[in-house]
């Protein structure tokens, strides 16, 4: 069997902190054809809202922008979640990924979101250039359950 997509999504959204909270809801909405369990929902949720954060804490720094946000669960049972931003991008991605690195120095900031990330998906692929932006492609394994898969009318 080949691999196809069951389902897909796209968003985008102003880079403010208040979106963050939308973006949870949004992917939370997205998975639940997959009937995922609470743990796989959650980890999820955790993961987007990292990158979102970091899509507008340091890809935007407080100017405007925008975030989008693309999901595609396939028939192979991965889901994919890309957060994107045309920010200010990074020019060290390896750097950037360190545990309690981070460009936002004088706030309240661990410097821990790539760690986060990758501590509940099942891999997590970062694509980044200076002036460009940075994608945040956020990958997990999920159980296609029947309800799942698509129903013809």
């Amino acid at each position: 069997m080949s691999v196809r997509i069951l389902n897909e999504m796209r968003l985008d959204f102003p880079a403010i902190a208040e979106n963050e909270g939308f973006a949870r809801v949004v992917v939370s909405g997205f998975m639940l054809p997959l009937n995922p369990t609470v743990e796989t929902l959650a980890d999820v949720k955790t993961a987007v809202s990292e990158a979102v954060t970091n899509a507008i804490i340091h890809g935007y720094g407080g100017e405007r922008g925008t975030v989008r946000l693309h999901g595609v669960y396939t028939t192979e049972g991965l889901l994919y979640i890309d957060v994107i931003d045309k920010g200010r991008g990074m020019a060290d991605v390896e750097r950037a990924r360190q545990p309690f690195f981070t460009t936002a120095e004088g706030e309240d900031r661990s410097g821990m979101g790539f760690t986060v990330m990758e501590s509940f998906m099942d891999q997590v692929e970062v694509k980044s250039a200076v002036g460009e932006g940075t994608t945040v492609r956020l990958i997990k394994r999920v159980e296609l359950r029947d309800e799942a898969l698509p129903r013809r009318a």
